[in-house]
């Protein structure tokens, strides 16, 4: 599982709606530099923690996807 490169270098934009409910599934692809479905695939295994909003869509923190960009970043090989 390889991750962009230059997803660590990219910021997303902070407004309100995104700092009160967390990143979106597709925002979240975009910041790994990944497509919606291995988000969607790495939430379901349990390997990227996030939440659900009351009408069920997946909510991640920046927190959260940053932990688990460098996990990965730690187990790729050298």
């Amino acid at each position: 599982m390889r991750v962009h490169e230059s997803a660590e270098k990219t910021s997303m934009p902070t407004d309100t709606t995104t700092n009160r409910l967390g990143l979106s599934t597709s925002e979240a692809a975009r910041e790994l530099g990944v497509s919606l479905g291995t988000v969607r695939r790495w939430a379901d295994l349990g390997h990227l923690k996030g939440s659900r909003t009351p009408g069920g869509q997946r909510r991640f923190t920046r927190e959260q996807i940053e932990e688990f960009h460098l996990s990965l970043e730690q187990h790729q090989p050298k």
